[in-house]
């Protein structure tokens, strides 16, 4: 597996690129060992960096949304701020169950937060059975609490909550199963998290030497609703050194971060070359996901909760959750069904993508057992089809057929009513993969016609997870296939079809360049 970091070429970034790049506080950018090939520069960075290969085989990945705030599980992992704001919900929910917010705060939740049954090889193992070749857990979310050995932050859970090391335990048993490990450092949101606690009787409000440093640096001139984040140095610097800290003692191979690191420009590309350095001591290949603000040939863009109408030009992601309401831990619940992620995964793949599925377990570290057949049942569907996503690339279009996905963020709710005549494509070495999102007793490929393969020799069709024989044509109006009578899966069907040669190109014509700055 190739994991090289070079390019052939540089690709410039327009004169907008510097106005990003403005100084900062320097911190050396070299690793440990002196490497310092990147550079805090887009243009530098471009010139050197390279999606790495496993990423683009891998395909689907888990998120693991983890913390104090799955104690509370009252409508969202957004709890520990939403519990302050008094027009919330959360206020007066959290008022009436654990007293007012002057009495009890955030910080009285985390000896209750024991994590008595966390298992990190058993849940490894089920990631593994889930067909998942990479995980992310949240190394830190919002709420400051750091879920591993931090020497920055006391606020931990070595010395508080599960009194373990999670994030290492978790390394450990991904390390054991051949799951490529990474983590997201949710360090920034930190610094405004719990500013709605300021103003009024809270226990935020009431440590004016801000002694509690679970609560950040409440930062009264940031408004997280208004995209208002007028970060000063120090907030950067911590945040770097931080983020250099998890670096040194995982070693994770991606790293993924929230939206507003797009407001910290000089200090995260202090990072992205700190980070790109010591990989190259490691001999591996990492990746830095963002959703806003970065340029896709620097880091792997992310689109939360939603879907990309279009094929892209470079590795990109999906981040979305298996829970309808919450990424972390919450009573009531509802969840997607595994027929819907399914499709998600395909059409993802079809378009260069990847899914990062998240799920939540609860304060005493179970996953539920709703979340674990969902994991369980789309392990089933990739033991059958996944090789027609491992190690895939996008064809020369991406699909066909009538129905349309919804584009961008928080749009996962949606769950599209495929037809047999939707179709996406997955190529590997000579092999096309024409994945049909419905059953169908006739399934007809229009994008393949005699004129399409002109110069290449269609030798076979076959249904993974069959042992029928298809019968197929190839006519002037497509590939023609009678299926089976018996359905070999759920969800979605793959047609492998087999030539004398390569058919069509990565990264065709079609693929997009979306802008950095749209997010999207």
């Amino acid at each position: 597996m190739r994991t090289s970091f070079y390019l052939s070429a540089a690709v410039v970034l327009s004169a907008a690129s510097g106005v990003c790049q403005a100084s900062a506080k320097p911190i050396d950018s070299a690793s440990p060992k002196g490497t310092a090939i990147f550079k805090p520069d887009w243009d530098n960075i471009a010139s050197h960096y390279q999606c790495p290969e496993w990423f683009q085989d891998a395909k689907f990945g888990i998120f693991i949304h983890w913390g104090v705030y799955s104690v509370p599980a009252i409508y969202n992992e957004w709890h520990a701020r939403k519990m302050y704001e008094k027009k919330s919900p959360e206020y007066g929910a959290h008022k009436a169950r654990f007293g007012p917010q002057n009495k009890f705060g955030y910080k009285d939740f985390i000896p209750k937060f024991t994590a008595e049954k966390f298992d990190a090889d058993e849940w490894m193992k089920l990631f593994k059975d889930a067909g998942a070749k990479y995980v992310v857990p949240v190394a830190e979310h919002h709420d400051g609490f750091s879920m591993y050995d931090s020497g920055r932050n006391e606020w931990n859970a070595v010395k508080m909550g599960p009194k373990r090391d999670v994030i290492g335990l978790l390394k450990k048993a991904a390390d054991k199963e051949g799951i490529i490990f990474g983590l997201s450092s949710h360090r920034l949101e930190n610094s405004w998290f719990f500013n709605s606690g300021l103003g009024h009787d809270t226990d935020v409000n009431a440590d004016k030497e801000k002694k509690i440093g679970l609560y950040g640096f409440r930062l009264p001139g940031v408004d997280a609703y208004q995209k208002k984040f007028d970060y000063p140095d120090y907030v950067g610097e911590d945040f770097l050194l931080h983020t250099r800290e998890l670096i040194d003692k995982y070693q994770p191979q991606l790293i993924w971060f929230d939206w507003t690191v797009s407001e910290i420009k000089p200090w995260f590309n202090q990072f992205l070359a700190y980070y790109y350095n010591n990989a190259l001591d490691w001999k591996k290949g990492v990746v830095v996901n963002t959703k806003q603000g970065y340029p896709n040939n620097v880091q792997v863009s992310d689109i939360e909760r939603g879907l990309s109408k279009d094929m892209r030009k470079y590795p990109w992601q999906t981040d979305t959750s298996v829970g309808n309401k919450s990424w972390g831990f919450v009573y009531g619940e509802s969840n997607k069904s595994s027929k819907k992620l399914v499709r998600d995964l395909v059409d993802i793949v079809s378009k260069n993508g990847n899914l990062l599925l998240n799920i939540g377990p609860g304060p005493d570290g179970v996953i539920t057992d709703k979340q674990k057949n969902v994991l369980l049942d789309i392990g089933k569907w990739l033991k059958v089809n996944g090789e027609a996503i491992y190690g895939t690339r996008p064809w020369f279009k991406f699909g066909e057929g009538p129905t349309k996905v919804a584009h961008g963020t928080f749009t996962d709710g949606k769950d599209f009513r495929y037809t047999a005549e939707d179709i996406r494509f997955t190529t590997k070495n000579k092999v096309l993969y024409a994945i049909v999102l419905n059953w169908g007793k006739t399934i007809t490929v229009k994008s393949l016609d005699k004129n399409t393969i002109a110069d290449a020799k269609l030798l076979d069709v076959s249904l993974l997870g069959s042992k029928e024989k298809l019968k197929w044509t190839l006519t002037d109006a497509g590939l023609q296939v009678i299926m089976p009578e018996e359905e070999p899966c759920d969800s979605a069907y793959t047609l492998k079809i087999s030539f004398d040669q390569a058919v069509g190109a990565h990264l065709p014509s079609e693929a997009v360049d979306v802008p950095f700055k749209q997010g999207i």
